[in-house]
């Protein structure tokens, strides 16, 4: 079995290596990324103007009850950033996957190279939506960041309820579309371990806090969340 899994594994990899031959990243008229920049708030990662660079929490976070430490992004959700986070979700241009993994990396090592971290918490899809989309994007950059950095990933959330896209929704609905969503899957232990959530987008954070939410209540360490960008 284990003979197995690896042959599919080079497979995999010879067959990314294939697509980015054959598909090179292309030119783009769109906006060049543009960098999530301090000062920024201590929780979620948000900058703000005219706010001296010394640890603060925005207003949006005072009045959350949040189960990870903190949250940070590359770049902003804008662009040629846009451009590769939808077509490699939704359009099946599976081969910005190495640009978007390039990114996802640039944060890692600007927020979370300094920290011991257990393994990475890709945020699962329900069911029927993987089989639709066919992978899981998180779950792609997870795998991605993991080989670059040499760390773990640990699928051990499972997604129970089909939730309505988050798209369109306003902070308060997001936050009441993710609840109970999620639970951990079996034979999964994390107790006393430090994980990072892995996601694409971070907008209001209630999907990720949601995630986390159910790693603290089975006993994990640290909690952060990474993502490639943030709208």
């Amino acid at each position: 079995m284990a003979i197995l899994s690896t042959a599919a594994a080079r497979v995999r990899e010879w067959g990314e290596c294939a697509l980015n031959l054959a598909f090179p990243w292309p030119e783009s008229d769109a906006a060049a990324p543009k960098p999530v920049e301090a000062p920024i708030c201590s929780q979620c990662g948000y900058p703000y103007e005219y706010v001296p660079n010394a640890p603060f929490v925005c207003t949006n976070c005072a009045d959350r009850r949040w189960h990870f430490e903190w949250a940070r992004a590359a770049y902003w959700t804008e662009g040629q950033v846009h451009e590769a986070v939808t077509g490699f979700k939704y359009h099946d241009e599976y081969f910005r996957l190495s640009q978007l993994v390039a990114w996802l990396t640039e944060a890692f090592d600007r927020h979370a190279a300094g920290e011991k971290w257990d393994g990475l918490v890709p945020v699962p899809l329900y069911h029927r939506r993987l089989r639709t989309r066919g992978f899981n994007q998180a779950k792609e950059l997870a795998r991605g960041l993991g080989k670059a950095r040499d760390l773990p990933v640990r699928s051990c959330l499972r997604r129970d309820r089909e939730t309505p896209s988050q798209t369109g929704l306003e902070r308060r609905a997001r936050w009441e579309n993710m609840q109970n969503a999620f639970t951990l899957k079996g034979g999964f232990d994390v107790a006393g371990q430090n994980l990072l959530l892995i996601d694409d987008v971070f907008t209001t954070g209630a999907t990720t806090n949601a995630c986390a939410r159910v790693l603290a209540e089975a006993g994990a360490g640290r909690l952060a969340v990474l993502t490639v960008s943030r709208s």
